[in-house]
């Protein structure tokens, strides 16, 4: 296993580009398998999520590969097995999209319950109650998700909780359903319309992506396409804390600020400088950080995979602030924080963070995606030489992490066990 060593204390300066978006490229790479002939896919980010995902593809009989210019292929015509393996699917939450791609193209499937980040309860219960309304019969048999349909109708399906999900696979299995299917109530995340711009390129009729009630008319068949995915919102905003928690001055690039609004105000009101252009964006802080309340939401509103990496901004604020995680369990990293002098009490989904002058290093372990990017922050900010396992975690959505943070001047190096 890797750790990350990380020597604190240094001021970050300089410009990070954005990588795609982790979470479009997920959703985009299986929608990938419901074509005809070959996707050409731009921007899609080589984390161990991406990798993962291709080797789900590749087992039930798809090919992918990597051009030279870094473009992934996917060619899905030999899809013919409706098994997913249990190993790779196990790995990662959003691999249980291949369920609507399976029971849309082959009337089958048969896909382990997912794995991935431990972030408290995540049901697939949503996912089963559409699919099922769009006609397939599932049973659970020792953790493996069974579902068939002679052919998927459309229906209309409410969305609890807005999950992401939910909306994703219902939209893949959906698009080559027979007749028209309402989701309400769905999840308005740019991701979303990320994929409905593809499935839409690819000959799919989907429209009110990005609203609460998208509508789904099936075609009969989709056509591979070549498509560029969004930029990650997540990583951006996970570089921009950087520069802020290290006093810095970072410029993110190949960014879309309009993606970012909710965080972007909000870490404007810590007292920082933004400095907003097309597609980028600028910060520094001349007059240290202040305390500010958070409360995730859904899109539009304060991302969940930002909350921790902010609250690491926040051991170091000036003041007391309080933040509340409304979608997911995430504050189990919050020891690890404390091992390195912070000041953070938590209850049920609420934290407390009192402010201190400074965190000292220590050894710790990320606990899942996001809280790994949150301990690499405050490693960064901390004095002395911090080490990090379970680094693994962090790769799944962070591209190249040490290599981008090294070229804005932080003292970092990975180690392979």
């Amino acid at each position: 296993m890797a750790k990350l060593v990380i020597q604190g204390g240094n001021r970050l300066e300089g410009t990070i580009p954005i990588s795609g978006a982790k979470n479009s490229a997920l959703a985009i790479i299986m929608a990938a398998a419901l074509a005809h002939g070959e996707s050409v896919l731009e921007n899609v980010p080589q984390d161990t999520d991406v990798a993962i995902a291709c080797q789900i593809l590749e087992e039930l009989g798809a090919k992918t590969f990597w051009d030279e210019e870094g473009r992934l292929h996917i060619r899905a015509n030999g899809i013919r097995a409706y098994q997913a393996p249990y190993e790779l699917v196990r790995r990662m939450r959003a691999s249980f999209y291949i369920a609507g791609v399976l029971l849309a193209r082959l009337g089958k499937a048969e896909v382990p319950l997912p794995g991935g980040c431990s972030l408290g309860s995540r049901p697939v219960d949503f996912h089963l109650k559409g699919f099922t309304a769009m006609g397939a019969e599932i049973t659970i048999e020792y953790g493996c998700m069974k579902a068939e349909a002679a052919k998927l109708t459309g229906c209309k399906y409410y969305i609890n909780r807005a999950s992401v999900g939910t909306t994703v696979n219902m939209m893949l299995a959906a698009s080559l359903a027979e007749g028209t299917t309402v989701l309400e109530n769905a999840a308005k995340e740019p991701e979303i319309v990320d994929l409905a711009i593809y499935l839409n390129a690819m000959g799919a009729k989907i429209r009110g992506a990005g609203t609460e009630v998208i509508r789904i008319d099936g075609v009969q068949q989709l056509q591979g396409v070549e498509y560029d995915v969004i930029p990650d919102r997540i990583e951006a905003g996970t570089y921009l804390l950087a520069g802020a928690i290290t006093g810095g001055d970072i410029t993110v690039t190949n960014v879309e600020p309009e993606h970012l609004r909710s965080f972007l105000t909000k870490l404007g009101e810590t007292g920082v400088v933004l400095e907003e252009g097309e597609n980028s964006i600028r910060i520094y802080c001349p007059n240290g950080i202040q305390a500010v309340d958070v409360e995730t939401a859904p899109h539009p509103g304060f991302p969940t995979d930002l909350q921790q990496p902010f609250l690491a901004l926040m051991t170091l604020a000036e003041g007391t602030s309080v933040i509340r995680e409304t979608i997911f369990d995430r504050f189990r990293f919050v020891d690890e924080l404390r091992r390195m002098g912070a000041d953070v009490k938590t209850e049920r989904d609420t934290a407390i963070i009192r402010g201190v002058d400074k965190l000292m290093a220590a050894p710790i372990e990320a606990m899942d995606l996001r809280a790994g990017a949150a301990l690499v922050l405050a490693a960064l900010a901390a004095e002395g030489s911090s080490t990090i396992s379970s680094v693994e975690l962090i790769d799944r959505g962070y591209e190249f992490i040490e290599d981008k943070l090294s070229a804005v001047g932080a003292k970092i190096q990975r180690l392979e066990d």
